[in-house]
């Protein structure tokens, strides 16, 4: 029986692909830094779907935290056949303004902890000939981002560092999906600080994460490297290259408001 190992599982995407892997039968791992939370989920899925889901708290801003989570598989016995780099923060301000210590914590969490997860389970995918990772990132990854610059440059990374990685894979029967998805109905804009009247004006309909999670379900088991959820964020997303650099800057400034 195969098991998913999710991050960021105590609500928004994350939550809702811990629903869509249970639908399948596949048991889950599922962390987060509420013990609360991801027990009432893990209970909630086990009466539903009757998976076995276990679940190990961490607080992946902090080092060593994406190897004690391997080492938890490690020491239960638990082999990853699914693994998803959902967690992640963002920030918003100018970065001279932003604080220093909150931005360490975002790159550790964005990039460092998701790229050890993907080193540390790779090999034994690798070895076993089956394993798919889904990395979540974000339709900030394709261009500079004014007011959140750490933030769009950390998915900037992890949507690079997914397709090489995919490559490098091909042929092994282990595939990196990145999703990128537009702004959702998550509590993402409340924890980055945005104001209402913002990208994330309330009155604007966005996206579930549901939806989301669903469709980037689908992008994970099909193999798809690049995962755009929506046509307005894929034709924006790829709208970018054909532009010059700064125009696309300003622009995005812009559209930050």
């Amino acid at each position: 029986m195969k098991t998913a190992l999710i991050t960021g599982a105590s609500s928004g995407i994350g939550k809702e692909l811990a629903y869509c892997f249970a639908k399948d039968g596949i048991h889950l791992v599922l962390s987060a830094r509420s013990n609360e939370t991801l027990t009432e989920i893990a209970q909630d899925i086990q009466s539903k779907f009757g998976v076995k889901v276990s679940v190990f708290v961490a607080d992946l801003t902090a080092h060593n935290q994406a190897h004690n989570i391997w080492q938890y598989c490690q020491d239960n016995q638990i082999s990853i056949q699914y693994l998803i780099n959902n967690a992640g923060f963002g920030d918003t301000g100018l970065f001279e303004n932003t604080d220093m210590i909150k931005n360490e914590r975002m790159i550790q969490l964005n990039i460092t902890a998701l790229t050890e997860l993907c080193r540390l389970f790779i090999p034994n995918m690798k070895a076993a000939g089956f394993g798919k990772i889904l990395n979540v990132a974000s339709t900030a990854a394709f261009q500079p981002g004014p007011t959140m610059a750490v933030y769009f440059a950390t998915k900037s990374y992890v949507l690079s560092f997914s397709e090489a990685i995919n490559n490098e894979l091909n042929g092994t029967g282990v595939s990196v999906t990145a999703l990128c998805p537009g702004p959702t109905e998550t509590k993402f804009a409340e924890a980055a600080g945005f104001k209402s009247d913002g990208i994330f004006d309330s009155k604007k309909k966005f996206p579930s994460a549901k939806e989301v999670a669903e469709f980037g379900y689908k992008a994970l088991q099909k193999g798809k490297s690049v995962a755009i959820h929506g046509t307005i964020n894929y034709i924006q997303a790829n709208a970018s290259r054909f532009f010059p650099r700064n125009w696309v800057v300003k622009i995005t400034r812009f559209m930050m408001g």
